[in-house]
């Protein structure tokens, strides 16, 4: 796997440094997209709550939002609602990564203002590719 990383590493090291915000209340889970995500060059912030998120935007400036729906704090639907209705967040898009599978819930996430959506386990691969796409837009 590795190998097949390498080349995404050195592409995206070559860049500056884009801001990712990962908001994520698992453990493991933030932890292997914070390691994979920083592997692959990227400046990457993560909490494991949603309520930070308003203080961390302000210092961490985030480009783009990874952002779990099941958190222990709030409601990531929320979370999405409150985003879309604050100008200097609305623009930074957000990518859902999210257990929750049904069409029902993507749909709404989407509704929301998400620009992508995601159900776990997450193709990283996939993932790096829309990360890319969303940024340079």
């Amino acid at each position: 796997m590795t190998a097949q990383l390498l080349p995404i590493n050195q592409r995206l090291k070559s860049q500056r440094l884009r801001r990712i915000l990962l908001i994520e209340d698992n453990d493991v889970n933030r932890m292997l997209l914070s390691d994979y995500l920083s592997y692959c060059g990227y400046n990457v912030h993560s909490l494991s709550v949603g309520s930070a998120l308003f203080s961390t935007v302000n210092k961490f400036q985030p480009e783009l939002i990874l952002l779990d729906l099941k958190l222990p704090d709030i409601d990531g639907y929320s979370l999405l609602e409150k985003i879309q209705h604050n100008p200097v967040l609305s623009p930074i898009p957000i990518i859902v990564v999210s257990a929750f599978a049904f069409r029902d819930d993507r749909e709404r996430a989407m509704n929301l203002g998400a620009a992508h959506y995601f159900v776990k386990p997450v193709n990283l691969k996939e993932l790096t590719m829309i990360i890319e796409e969303k940024l340079a837009s």
